[in-house]
Parts: structure tokens; C-alpha cells; sequence
């Protein structure tokens, strides 16, 4: 077993595992795998190409960061419980059991050596989603409580307190009071103000609680834009948090209590469209999968604050001068905004008109590297020494840009990128989208 999964009881509490909690894992396993998953689960002809596709085996050249060996892992389970073959003569087919063995193999893989980027699924050559098969398997682990430590405490704070970061009321009502100020200072308007549970108005925006915690600036940054846009807005002072780290431990039942509080707060504040942060899990959580998790479609629209300022530029509801931001920019694609999540070209649009000097950084778009944050890698800190080592991958392709500043429109993204640039001496700025915004606009008022 790894060292890493040694740390806090892990190896503990696998091999004090019941054989009730075996059955309730394999339950849950069985009970989440539909029939699509079944056939990919046997599709798999072990030609190797994903090697390519995933930057943790391209730093490590480590057999079990391979996809195909993670998937083979999920597919040795299935075997065993579902094919007459596998339960006959498993060493004919790969097949093996749901053991303390397996599951410490599982857990060292696919939660401690993948980020569910979906790169892998995207250039298979079968088109087998290998990253919602893995996530099948870490629902699996949940079930028995066997998300690593770290990860589940970001969940069970967020479930617990409202926001992953666990902030107080008050104090997120204090930064709000502070930042009214400063908004005020910036636009040179003392009627400008950030406003806190307004009914019906355009756009409920929700934010990474991150933002309020450690970079408040970029919560100024998108005040700003609404109020050169004019806009009818207002935060919540109670669920505002855009993050659901359940879409990564694998536990759906707390992913929906996460997601639910967003659709609350769109019906208590009658708001007509609900407007995610920069926060690509968020994104994707509550865009495309909160809906399934929910059992049930929203009522009403939910879209990222990039088709927002997007549309603003087009509307000519706000003026950018893109001589203010001279420095070359380059733009690092979060995969659940942009692979899983379909916010592709909003972002260039935006860039292209905020700032002189904008260059790719190259693969991009659908096929651009994960950073390494994603997946939630960043909580796991038993897993942080491969987190930054598979990071390499997206350091090289900063470095090539000779860009000055990175743009990511994603928090999580934005914390992996800056310990890249400490670890890999890069020498850039990490900015987000509406801070470049921000930077260029012209207030007419």
C-alpha cells in the first residue's frame, strides 16, 4: 500500500472493514452502474493510447497512473460480481473481489492519482467515459466512509456550516460592508454599493467562498462590471457557495443538500437566472449534474458569469480598453468549464477584448491539460506531492506561452496554478477573468 494512504488510519480502517459494509459497498457499486456503464466496463481493448491523455502518468511514467489500469480496476469488480466467466475463473478474466486489497488500490488510484478531468474519456478511442466510471467507484467508497479525510471535511463543512470554508454570517457579511466601500472608492460613486438579499432581481451570483476568504479583490472585480453594466443583482447572506466538493468525493447525496441550497436561494430571492462564479466544478456541479442529483430541472436559468460579461461586451453594456492590461496574457482552460462543462470561446471573447497581448497556450480548449487541481486534489493533502509533480505538465505549457500573466476562471484552478508558479520559478501573475475585466474597463458614469 502507498505510504501516503497510511496516513490517518487509512490502512486501519480498510482492514477493519465488516463484512456488512462489503455488502452495503458493493450494493451501492452494483445500484450505480447502468447499462451504458456496463458495456463500456467491458470495452476496454487495453490499446494504451490514453497513456497520452493523462498528465499524471506523463510526469510519473507510473503503471497505476495509467487510465486504463484505473478503469481496469472498476472493471475487475464488475467482472467478478456480474460476468458467469468471472465468478467461475477470474484469473481467466481479470476479474477480482471488492477486498481490503482492491479497495486500498482504489483509493490510492482513483481518488489519490486522478483529478476526473475526463481528458482520457475524451480521446478514447471507444469512447469509454473512464472518469464517470472512477467516479462510480469513489460513490462506492463513500458509502462505506472511506473518502479520504481531508476531501470529506471540505464536504461535511460545506453540508454543516453553508460554505466549504466554513465562514460565519457575519463575516461574510462584514467583507461584504467593507468591499461596498471600496466599490465605492473605485467607481467614484458613494451611491455604489454590493447588494445583499434583494428581491427580483436579474441575477442571483454566487460565489467560490475562497474568494471572500483570501482574494476579496476579485469579488470587486465583478461588482465593478455589474455596475458599469447597470445590472439588476444581488448576493445571498446565506447560501452563496458555487463549490460542491461532493461532485468529487463521489457522495451524491450530499452533492444534491449542496446544490439544493442555490435552487433555495433562487425562490427566496426570486431571482431569474441564477449566475455561477468562477469556479469550474461549480460550473459543471450546478449547471449539468444538480438537476440529475435534484431529481428534477431547475425552473429557471443557471449560466456562468463569462456568458454574463460576454454578453455585456456584445450588448455594448460595458466598454473595455484593452491597452490598460499591455502584459502578454495567456488562458489555462479549467476541464469542468470548459472539456465537461461547454464554456469554450466566452473566455477568448472576453480576452481578446480586455487585454493587447493574448496568446494559447497549446493543447487548449477541449484538449488543454489539467492543471492538477481539480478532483479534489487540492484538499487531499496526503496526495499533494503527485498533485504538484503532475502539475509539471501544465507548467511547461505556461512557460512556452513566455506569457507574464495566466488567466484562469476557476479558484481552484488559480490555487493549483500558484503553487505551479512557486514550485516551477514561472514568474506570472494568476488573475481571473473579470479581474482582467475589471482592469480594462471605462466607467462612463
Amino acid at each position: 500500500m502507498s505510504e501516503d494512504i497510511r496516513k490517518d488510519s487509512y490502512e486501519e480502517r480498510i482492514s477493519s472493514l465488516t463484512s456488512a459494509e462489503f455488502a452495503k459497498a458493493l450494493q451501492t457499486f452494483c445500484d450505480k452502474i447502468e447499462f451504458g456503464d456496463a458495456a463500456q466496463l467491458n470495452s476496454c481493448v487495453h490499446c494504451g493510447l490514453c497513456a497520452d491523455t493523462c498528465h499524471y502518468y506523463l510526469a510519473s511514467s507510473e503503471l497505476e497512473a495509467l487510465p486504463a489500469y484505473k478503469l481496469n480496476l472498476v472493471s475487475a469488480v464488475f467482472k467478478n460480481q456480474h460476468t458467469r466467466l468471472g465468478k467461475i475463473a477470474p484469473a481467466l478474466t481479470g476479474a477480482e473481489a471488492l477486498d481490503a486489497d482492491m479497495i486500498s488500490r482504489w483509493v490510492d488510484s482513483l481518488y489519490g492519482r486522478c483529478s476526473l478531468c475526463g481528458r482520457c474519456a475524451l480521446n478514447c478511442t471507444l469512447g469509454i467515459n473512464i472518469s464517470r466510471l472512477i467516479r462510480l467507484a469513489r460513490t462506492t467508497l463513500a458509502s462505506v466512509d472511506l473518502v479520504p479525510s481531508e476531501l470529506q471535511s471540505t464536504v461535511s463543512t460545506a453540508v454543516d456550516k453553508g460554505n466549504n470554508m466554513g465562514i460565519p454570517r457575519q463575516e461574510w457579511l462584514d467583507t461584504l460592508q467593507w468591499l461596498d466601500e471600496e466599490l465605492q472608492q473605485e467607481v467614484s460613486d458613494p451611491s455604489a454599493h454590493l447588494p445583499i438579499d434583494q428581491s427580483h432581481t436579474r441575477l442571483f451570483y454566487t460565489v467560490n467562498p475562497r474568494e471572500p476568504k483570501f482574494f476579496p479583490l476579485s469579488l470587486l472585480a465583478t461588482a465593478k462590471i455589474f455596475y458599469a453594466a447597470g445590472e439588476s443583482w444581488t448576493f445571498s447572506s446565506d447560501y452563496y457557495d458555487v463549490t460542491n466538493y461532493g461532485l468529487f468525493s463521489g457522495d451524491d447525496q450530499a452533492s444534491g443538500v449542496i446544490s439544493a441550497r442555490l435552487r433555495d436561494s433562487m425562490h427566496k430571492l426570486h431571482a431569474n437566472t441564477l449566475v455561477l462564479g468562477e469556479c469550474g466544478h461549480g460550473y459543471n456541479a450546478n449547471r449539468w449534474e444538480a438537476p440529475e442529483w435534484l431529481a428534477g430541472a431547475y425552473g429557471f436559468e443557471a449560466k456562468s458569469i463569462l456568458e454574463i460579461i460576454a454578453d455585456y461586451i456584445r450588448q455594448g453594456r460595458i466598454k473595455l480598453d484593452p491597452s490598460r492590461n499591455q502584459k502578454r496574457v495567456t488562458l489555462h482552460d479549467p476541464c469542468n468549464l470548459v472539456r465537461l462543462g461547454g464554456i469554450i470561446e466566452e473566455q477568448r471573447f472576453i480576452l481578446k477584448r480586455a487585454v493587447s497581448d493574448f496568446v494559447e497556450m497549446y493543447p487548449n480548449r477541449e484538449q488543454n491539460f489539467c492543471c492538477g487541481g481539480g478532483g479534489g486534489q487540492l484538499s487531499m493533502t496526503r496526495f499533494a506531492k503527485r498533485r504538484i509533480e503532475a502539475g509539471r505538465i501544465k507548467a511547461d505549457q505556461i512557460r512556452a506561452t513566455g506569457a507574464k500573466i495566466v488567466v484562469a476562471p476557476c479558484h481552484n484552478c488559480i490555487d493549483q496554478l500558484m503553487e505551479l508558479n512557486k514550485e516551477y520559478k514561472l514568474g506570472v501573475e494568476i488573475k481571473t477573468v473579470s479581474e482582467m475585466v475589471a482592469d480594462a474597463l471605462i466607467i462612463e458614469r
